[in-house]
């Protein structure tokens, strides 16, 4: 596509300072030229959308938690789920990565968080290795009936060692998980103490599903992206309603790789680094991921069955390391890319489908954890490509983790002090 013509003897080109221009220099007309970075008929929206973050539940108090410890250090509060049990109850559920999981009203009002289950005495966190802790929580389906919840945390039973596990509520108390109903369905044990992803969540299909990183270290030094072996660098689906094959979940039977020599039939998609985090569009079905890069990109995929998403030999649309290629036909190019210039470690969200602000209907909410940067995605399907990534302001906190309430609300996750690090999203100005 021709983007510019007219250069007597163009003899270079860079991009400007604000990356939105093309400079060309030429040799002979001794001229300097800014051209648009874009191409032709393929534009994106990149105008401020008209929202911003406030705090959601500015008095809520949060049982057994302060923000000093007894001998007067920080002790600061790092949320890393929010969302609901999907029972018409519209409470509020977040899991903190030491280990305890809060229920409250979904109320802006709201004083009181409640300590739904308490799992910090066989979950291992610290600030050292903080990709480790409490990961992931997803409530089943049906969990107005049988009332399971599932969970995927680090055990201090064993070094680099992840567990996804099954409780129960207590009959007598819809606020309160039992910690003694633990049913351990997986064990991961990866290489290094980072790239343990861990965002768990249930499809349309009412599947399982679990991200795994490579298991740590630069360049997947073990192949595991591309290894179908290994669950590290994949998402797997199971079937947590039934067993099979001497384990405590089935495979589901259109799992891609069923019956293939050599392949673990528990893998939905690979040639992940570390996904972080993962959401299904609850309108469409579509099945989102942010992968965090290492050198120079980080990725947004849409997930399909059996996708070769290219790690370690492609970073974002690029070329990665000693074994890096082009593009590939056996592999899914990521919809959209940004280099570390802009941030350094992307922050998967959800596609907004709340009632709240039509204007971000139908967006998938994102952002960077480096430079607490924050964004809204378009994508369209018709077109295949992403046609707007608008920049939404922010109070300049980095963020662990987005989630969404029952009725499609999403908020944003922070570290803090003051219990205040749930954030929601509201009009410019409002």
């Amino acid at each position: 596509v021709v983007v510019a013509k007219g250069f007597r003897a163009p003899a270079g080109i860079c991009l400007d300072p604000s990356g939105k221009h093309i400079l060309v220099a030429d040799s002979l007309a001794e001229s300097l030229t800014a051209v648009t970075a874009g191409v032709p008929g393929a534009e994106v929206d990149e105008t401020p959308m008209p929202v911003e973050t406030a705090v959601a539940f500015p008095d809520l108090q949060w049982e057994g938690w302060k923000g000093e410890t007894d001998d007067g250090k920080p002790n600061p509060q790092r949320p890393i789920v929010l969302t609901h049990a999907g029972d018409g109850s519209n409470r509020v559920f977040v899991a903190d990565e030491h280990g305890v999981v809060y229920v409250f009203p979904n109320d802006p009002k709201a004083t009181k968080a409640k300590i739904f289950l308490d799992l910090r005495d066989r979950v291992v966190y610290d600030d050292k290795t903080n990709e480790e802790g409490f990961l992931g929580m997803a409530f089943h389906p049906k969990y107005k009936e049988n009332g399971e919840i599932y969970v995927f945390y680090t055990t201090r039973k064993a070094q680099h060692t992840n567990v996804l596990s099954r409780f129960k509520v207590r009959k007598d108390d819809p606020d309160r998980a039992d910690p003694a109903s633990e049913k351990e369905l997986l064990h991961v044990i990866r290489p290094y103490w980072f790239h343990d992803g861990g965002a768990v969540c249930f499809g349309p299909d009412g599947m399982l599903y679990l991200p795994l990183g490579d298991g740590g270290s630069a360049n997947d030094p073990f192949d595991n992206g591309q290894n179908l072996n290994t669950l590290l660098g994949k998402i797997l689906r199971i079937d947590v309603d039934h067993k099979g094959d001497g384990k405590p979940y089935a495979i589901p039977k259109d799992n891609p790789f069923v019956g293939r020599a050599g392949a673990r039939p528990e893998i939905w998609a690979y040639g992940l680094r570390n996904v972080w985090r993962m959401s299904f569009d609850r309108k469409t079905g579509q099945f989102w991921a942010a992968d965090v890069g290492q050198n120079l990109f980080e990725e947004i995929d849409l997930i399909h069955r059996g996708g070769n998403y290219g790690w370690n030999r492609r970073e974002g649309l690029h070329p990665f390391g000693a074994q890096g290629t082009g593009p590939r036909k056996d592999f899914i190019e990521p919809i959209w890319e940004y280099d570390h210039d802009v941030g350094k470690c992307i922050i998967g969200g959800c596609v907004y489908r709340g009632d709240r602000l039509s204007e971000l209907n139908g967006y998938y909410i994102y952002g960077d954890y480096v430079t607490a940067r924050l964004w809204a995605l378009r994508y369209d399907e018709a077109k295949g490509r992403v046609v707007a990534n608008r920049p939404i302001a922010d109070r300049g906190k980095a963020m662990f983790s987005f989630g969404e309430d029952e009725k499609g609300e999403v908020y944003l996750l922070s570290g803090s002090l003051d219990g205040k690090g749930i954030y929601g999203f509201v009009r410019k100005g409002s």
